[in-house]
């Protein structure tokens, strides 16, 4: 199951915003949109991808945002598994 969350950010603090997001580890996918809600961006993230194949991406989102002033992000998060059995103690 997913969970979707949406920020708002200006150009300057795009970079950061999905730099923080990235280290989470929970998002599955990030969309960024522009304020008329036109796509501009979209990536999957896959446990495992880091290092080196992040740069691209992020070199691409440090473009962008030189060149966007206002935009929104959305996250798409796995929802933590809860385990609902009832723990008996003895």
């Amino acid at each position: 199951m997913f969970t979707k969350e949406s920020f708002s950010v200006n150009g300057e603090a795009l970079l950061k915003k999905v730099k923080e997001l990235i280290e989470e580890g929970n998002v599955r996918k990030i969309t960024i949109t522009d304020k008329t809600g036109k796509e501009i961006m979209t990536f999957p993230l896959t446990i495992g991808v880091v290092g080196a194949l992040m740069l691209p991406m992020l070199a691409a989102v440090g473009a962008l945002a030189a060149l966007i002033g206002e935009c929104t992000i959305t996250v798409e998060r796995e929802e933590d598994k809860k385990d609902d059995r009832e723990i008996i103690q003895l």
